[in-house]
């Protein structure tokens, strides 16, 4: 690439959570004994956090918003997307709870367990949001607004009212491993792309096909659903009758924490591009993979170009289409 663009203004909107992450764990010692690890990491991760930080590098000016706590753990987190380059000033700080954690003992097979606390990310409210600060964004993305107890099923479509008219593209992803439908249907009919991974998919449709489940979400009014699939890399599609499968691109896997945030990150920046939902789906599985050779939702993956030639050993005709893409955004000819 001779060219990188930026991609415009992205506002992400959901959980900022600390990730503290040790490798290779493969007991628990009992009592008080003790075992030396190779690496210990925190990051910012959470479907907002995560993501938002993978936009940032990857040429995206983020504004996210969100609550984390009025404690050290906050601190951390707010430092860590700001290194990145992300505004944080639409994230709340609240003393009613500690800052959303995990800790995440890494298998030496990338495996990842989780000990979770659900923190301060269910306080954010429709009052800590300022909508008008979504003028001028090239895309929204609201990331598990299933985990936003504080928000109603109305606030949460209100949020995507107030994306659309702004002329932004948005996309949904969930967080839980059973987000409720019940509470997001009103957000799917508006949302431009939905991008869960397939076990969130199923349980939120009840099916046991992905099929019959991709058709459900588009038949509630979504524009398009990607569908990550770990290993065998994600389904992507806008027509119920063209279920694309992209296959995942090689990595040497360290760890697979937040994959399928990059994968988003990825995927919203193809689409931002103005490249077709199929090479914005590779674009998302190099990205993932890319994470997954580090420890951490923030390893591995550097920016832009580092994705297109991660593409590029996969699949030389998608990465040149992207290519494409970027020049004519850098150049100014592709207006978003």
């Amino acid at each position: 690439m001779t060219a990188v663009p930026a991609l415009g203004r992205v506002a992400v909107i959901g959980p900022h959570i600390l990730d503290v992450l040790g490798r290779p764990v493969e007991t628990i010692p009992p009592g008080q004994g003790s075992v030396r690890l190779t690496e210990i990491r925190a990051s910012a991760a959470g479907t907002a956090a995560g993501t938002a930080v993978d936009l940032a590098k990857l040429g995206a000016s983020v504004l996210t918003f969100g609550a984390v706590g009025a404690d050290l753990l906050g601190d951390i987190v707010l430092a860590a997307m700001g290194a990145h380059g992300v505004d944080t000033t639409g994230v709340i700080r609240t003393t009613a709870a500690q800052t959303s954690a995990t800790i995440l003992p890494i298998r030496s097979n990338g495996e990842r367990p989780a000990l979770h606390v659900p923190g301060a990310t269910r306080l954010l409210t429709r009052a800590d949001l300022d909508l008008s600060r979504l003028a001028g964004c090239a895309a929204v993305l609201l990331g598990g607004p299933d985990a936003l107890a504080g928000l109603t099923a109305n606030d949460l479509a209100a949020v995507v009212g107030a994306a659309h008219a702004s002329g932004a593209l948005v996309a949904v992803d969930v967080l839980h491993p059973a987000p409720d439908l019940a509470r997001l249907a009103g957000v799917l009919a508006r949302t431009d792309w939905f991008c869960p991974n397939y076990d969130q998919l199923l349980a939120l449709t009840g099916r046991s096909d992905v099929d019959r489940a991709v058709v459900d979400v588009l038949a509630l009014g979504t524009g398009g659903v990607a569908v990550t699939l770990g290993a065998d890399g994600c389904l992507v599609t806008d027509d119920p009758g063209q279920l694309v499968h992209v296959p995942a691109v090689a990595a040497d896997v360290v760890d697979t924490t937040g994959c399928g945030d990059a994968f988003t990150a990825g995927f919203l920046a193809g689409l931002l591009l103005g490249c077709g939902p199929v090479d914005a789906a590779w674009l998302g599985v190099a990205c993932g993979a890319l994470v997954a050779t580090g420890l951490g939702s923030d390893a591995g993956l550097t920016d832009l170009g580092q994705a297109v030639e991660q593409v590029r050993v996969a699949n030389d005709a998608v990465a040149g289409r992207i290519e494409v893409c970027c020049h004519r955004v850098a150049e100014g000819k592709l207006l978003v």
